[in-house]
């Protein structure tokens, strides 16, 4: 296997050409070259919360960190794959699995707590429960008396 002249990965190029349709090119020119990186997610509203799903294949629980600040919900995952090659003998020639790190935040609300968001990680995707926010309450209408 050789490196690709024309892009990422020589079989890409070499068998897609032909075939690529504008389905299969969406991804690429949102996000570009790096659009297997992206975090895939899915958001369902239920009646009394949402429920927000990542793809996070290949990675573990620990290389997870969930983060809620401001209303924001940020999710970072990373991981390496300098400790197979550790232990291995031979050179890498093609390698596609990806390693590094990646971040996604999603806005939540700013009344939705740490105790609020319930999340489940099972077979590399990640299953986040958390409540609508729910409107502030307007302050109490006070009328002031005139004198006089």
């Amino acid at each position: 296997m050789l490196p690709s002249i024309f892009g990422e990965s020589l079989f890409d190029d070499w068998f897609d050409f032909p075939f690529r349709g504008f389905e299969s090119d969406v991804d690429h020119k949102l996000y570009g070259k790096h659009a297997a990186h992206v975090m895939k997610t899915d958001l369902k509203e239920h009646d009394e919360g949402y429920e927000l799903k990542v793809d996070l294949p290949g990675f573990k629980k620990d290389q997870i960190d969930l983060q809620l600040q401001n209303g924001y919900l940020t999710i970072t995952a990373s991981k390496g794959l300098e400790e197979e090659g550790k232990d291995k003998k031979g050179k890498i020639v093609h390698q596609e699995r990806y390693s590094g790190s990646m971040t996604r935040s999603f806005y939540i609300g700013e009344n939705v707590k740490e105790e609020d968001v319930k999340a489940k990680f099972e077979d590399g995707v990640l299953t986040l429960d958390f409540p609508k926010e729910k409107p502030m309450a307007l302050p109490e209408h006070k009328t002031i008396q005139i004198e006089g």
